[in-house]
């Protein structure tokens, strides 16, 4: 079986940049997900020192080629 993986990028809302990169591993369901993504977004608001309400992320979609 083929563990799953989700690509997310955060971005800074005041800027529209890109500040960080993250992958989740494993079997998620929507709650867990995004309880996960608040802890980071939680991190990387405090490792950049930047509020955290200027933060959001988006999943990376992959397309098959």
């Amino acid at each position: 079986m083929e563990t799953a993986h989700k690509h997310y990028k955060f971005i800074n809302s005041t800027t529209g940049y890109v500040i960080y990169y993250h992958t989740l591993t494993g079997s998620f369901n929507n709650d867990n997900v995004k309880e996960e993504l608040e802890k980071i977004k939680a991190q990387v608001a405090t490792q950049y020192q930047i509020p955290a309400n200027t933060l959001y992320w988006e999943e990376i979609i992959e397309e098959e080629r």
